[in-house]
């Protein structure tokens, strides 16, 4: 009677697990068979190793997942650009507007002339920025 109300009162600490896994089995590698271990663990993008080997054994899918920082970073470059690209084209069309409306034709034209070269300009610029991105997509993204 005395352990069964020993038993009753311990109920401190982690619950035991249903089906603990007791086995254990010891694999050696190489130098070569460690580093490409290793580099397919790292692609996996698993925490544990022990759960990345027994996905490999039973043939469970593996996750792969690579990231190149350098395009992710062009890539939201890009992103930010053609947004300030946009707003440009925005403030544009303000500009001509307010332009006709608050002074005379002739100053307007003389001011519209100074606009359409720098608008030129920003073609030009357009065009190389296109460029630079055909020439970065054939380089690095089309494998």
């Amino acid at each position: 009677m005395n352990e069964n109300n020993k038993k009753q009162l311990k109920k401190t600490g982690r619950r035991p697990k249903e089906d603990p896994a007791k086995i254990r089995y010891t694999i050696s590698l190489n130098e070569e068979e460690h580093n490409r271990f290793l580099s397919l663990f790292d692609q996996s993008g698993m925490l544990v190793k022990a759960h990345f080997i027994t996905s490999c054994i039973f043939e469970k899918t593996i996750k792969t997942i690579q990231i190149d920082k350098g395009t992710v970073d062009f890539y939201m470059r890009l992103t930010s650009f053609h947004s300030q690209f946009r707003s440009v084209g925005v403030n544009y069309n303000q500009v001509v507007k307010l332009l006709y409306k608050n002074f005379s034709e002739k100053k307007a034209s003389a001011y519209l002339y100074k606009l359409e070269k720098h608008t030129i300009e920003m073609v030009l610029l357009c065009q190389k920025i296109i460029q630079l991105i055909e020439e970065f997509e054939a380089k690095h993204l089309k494998k």
